[in-house]
């Protein structure tokens, strides 16, 4: 029998929602072991008042196995 966990993380990237992704999913590994997959929860941009997207963020929700 496996049980999983969800945890909750929001990442940021200047450049896309995909590397907003790889940034958080390559932070959580460095202390979460047995990553399965992510859900993108919410996503959002921040614009420089001129409609310009300075910054992509996602709200993912991470699930990995308990050991």
């Amino acid at each position: 029998m496996s049980v999983a966990k969800v945890i909750e993380i929001n990442a940021s990237s200047p450049k896309s929602v995909e590397d907003a992704v790889r940034s958080g999913l390559k932070k959580v590994s460095g202390t979460v072991k047995g990553i399965q997959g992510a859900w993108i929860n919410e996503t959002k941009v921040v614009t420089d008042g001129n409609g310009e997207i300075t910054e992509w963020r996602v709200n993912l929700r991470i699930t990995f196995l308990v050991e």
